[in-house]
């Protein structure tokens, strides 16, 4: 859904959730501005039991000017459109309004029949970073408006616990585009926790559970602003026991959790997305993470199990069925692994001196993460048939790809590309977009593989980066290159298939 499809309607009526936070705030603000210089009749409310009462969500209003209002009730049937955001029709966090038309933009796990007017990314930080992509695909001008700006930056920044949560890039690419008085968000910040929640943060301390020998901590909080939980996480972690941990409270539509971690083996957001699967939604940066687990969805898959006993039973089970191998030592036992090589398909290759000069610091910023590497003369970064990218060197390229005229194409090599990588430069920022400079290449089939699917979770610290692991899923695949037994990586099971061929 574009929001230029929704300019048919008039009056449009957008109601954020009942008790808003800064998100919801946000992208309710962001839409009616844009509506608004649309010559529509628009109006912002929220409803429900409760006006605005946190002191950082009432001076945000306060100074951004957001023409928010409360109804506690709304007993009429609203012409036009209604149009919801950060939360979605008929669900319990919001009260249920008649209208003509409904439409819904939001950023949480999908819990309603979708339908043309519904436009539901669950893998982003924030409805704010969703408003803002429809925006920018609507060539409105939010890049270069301070105050729209600041409240979209402060609902990312509010919704991802002070962005540790962030692990989508297009998170990352709207915090760094949209201009911020940032004087105004240390005010809100500097506003955002009360008496009371720290005491919550403090009684929550005292009770932990803890496992020696797999050195994580879980904490259940009361019901607090999730700002709140990622203090009690950051303090719990400067345990000396304590490796990784797991602090949530229960709300009345689900479980808000905040994870952290202090070892290169447990990456929080791949934990926190772990935690969620199925049921919710989890990310966020190698250190600090969290995630939403829906209410409805937990009672339907877990009914007669308690939380803290669900929180530990999956961590028992991350940490006792998880392999870790370090590809620059490890020797992998290959007699029962099958020899395969790539199919003739057409992908993209970038010299990375064509973009960067030698010896600069870069990263590469993909769905799967941000990778770091530094120029060389014969750094080649790939990009495959899902948009995903992994460097190689000139050698094991040449041997293994010929290249062909023409620029790169993702439309005609790509699966599917929800997003087009960027790389951006460590000293100064500068950002590229990395089909720029792609040519395309095929196969040679001379490069063979071993591979064999995996049962469990799988860790691979590679040649290329000794930081950070690539992570494999029961069912992926684990590679070795024939040529080069340290060459190890995964790869996933939707796109083995498509790429591989099994020697006969």
């Amino acid at each position: 859904m574009k929001l230029s499809d929704l300019l048919s309607y008039d009056p449009i009526t957008i109601q954020c959730h009942d008790n808003p936070d800064a998100d919801a705030l946000a992208s309710g603000y962001a839409l009616y501005r844009y509506f608004k210089d649309q010559g529509k009749d628009v109006s912002f409310l929220y409803s429900g039991k409760f006006k605005l009462q946190k002191s950082n969500l009432k001076l945000m209003v306060e100074q951004l000017d957001i023409p928010v209002t409360y109804r506690e009730e709304v007993t009429e049937k609203l012409k036009g459109l209604l149009l919801l955001v950060d939360c979605q029709y008929g669900e319990s966090n919001v009260r249920k309004i008649e209208a003509e038309q409904i439409a819904v933009i939001d950023h949480h796990q999908i819990e309603i029949q979708e339908n043309e007017f519904c436009e539901i990314r669950p893998n982003l930080g924030s409805c704010s970073t969703l408003v803002w992509k429809m925006l920018c695909d609507e060539n409105y001008p939010v890049n270069q408006d301070q105050v729209l700006g600041t409240a979209l930056y402060y609902g990312l920044y509010s919704d991802t616990n002070q962005f540790a949560e962030i692990s989508n890039p297009l998170d990352m690419d709207m915090m760094e585009e949209i201009p911020v008085n940032k004087a105004l968000i240390t005010r809100f910040r500097n506003a955002n926790i009360s008496i009371k929640e720290l005491e919550t943060a403090g009684i929550a301390l005292i009770r932990n559970i803890f496992n020696d020998k797999h050195r994580y901590a879980i904490i259940k909080a009361q019901p607090c602003d999730p700002n709140v939980l990622g203090i009690i996480s950051d303090f719990l972690l400067q345990v000396d026991m304590v490796d990784t941990c797991v602090v949530y409270n229960e709300l009345p539509d689900g479980y808000k959790i905040s994870v952290r971690s202090c070892i290169k083996e447990v990456r929080a957001n791949e934990l926190a997305e772990y935690l969620c699967s199925g049921i919710g939604s989890g990310g966020g940066h190698l250190e600090k993470a969290g995630g939403f687990i829906s209410q409805k969805l937990y009672q339907k898959k877990h009914p007669h199990l308690h939380s803290e006993a669900y929180f530990s039973d999956k961590l028992n089970d991350y940490f006792e069925n998880t392999d870790i191998i370090y590809a620059a030592k490890a020797q992998v036992d290959t007699t029962d692994m099958k020899m395969y090589t790539k199919k003739n398909l057409t992908v993209g290759y970038v010299k990375a001196n064509d973009v960067f000069p030698i010896g600069t610091e870069i990263m590469v910023r993909t769905l799967e993460g941000d990778v770091n590497l530094k120029v060389t003369e014969d750094l080649i970064i790939m990009i495959g048939i899902k948009g995903e990218v992994y460097p190689t060197n000139y050698k094991k390229f040449s041997k293994s790809y010929q290249v062909l005229e023409g620029k790169y194409n993702p439309e005609e090599s790509v699966v599917k590309a929800e997003y087009i990588p960027m790389i951006k430069s460590a000293s100064d920022g500068a950002s590229r977009m990395i089909t720029e400079f792609a040519g395309r290449c095929i196969s040679t089939g001379k490069t063979t593989i071993y591979a064999k699917r995996i049962s469990k979770i799988t860790k691979i610290f590679t040649m290329w980066d000794e930081s950070k692991y690539m992570l494999g899923k029961p069912g992926d695949y684990l590679a070795v290159r024939s040529d080069d037994p340290h060459d190890i990586y995964i790869v996933e099971k939707n796109i083995f298939g498509k790429t591989y061929s099994e020697v006969e």
